[in-house]
């Protein structure tokens, strides 16, 4: 029998957790639908652009079909969804 209790042993023993699927989920230029899903975050990392919601989990949809675009504009990365009629502003 061990003469000390192992430090730490209690830590190690803890479950694991599965990952969170966060990250994008489609990719900048690719054709996207209303209601598909772009990008899963935590905390505001990119900003909902045009044609783009936001959900009460920072996750971004497409709110119309198009292509998916990222813009930097004052430091800011924002996702926008252009539409075949819009000029991507």
């Amino acid at each position: 029998m061990a003469k000390k209790k192992a430090v730490g042993a209690a830590a190690r023993q803890q479950k694991r957790r599965p990952g969170r699927r966060l990250g994008l989920k489609k990719a900048d230029g690719q054709f996207v639908r209303a209601g598909n899903i772009l990008l899963r975050q935590r905390g505001r990392h990119f900003i909902a652009g045009a044609n783009v919601g936001q959900g009460r989990d920072f996750t971004l949809f497409a709110l119309c079909d198009g292509v998916m675009r990222f813009q930097q504009r004052r430091g800011r990365k924002y996702v926008v969804v252009e539409t075949q009629d819009s000029d991507g502003r």
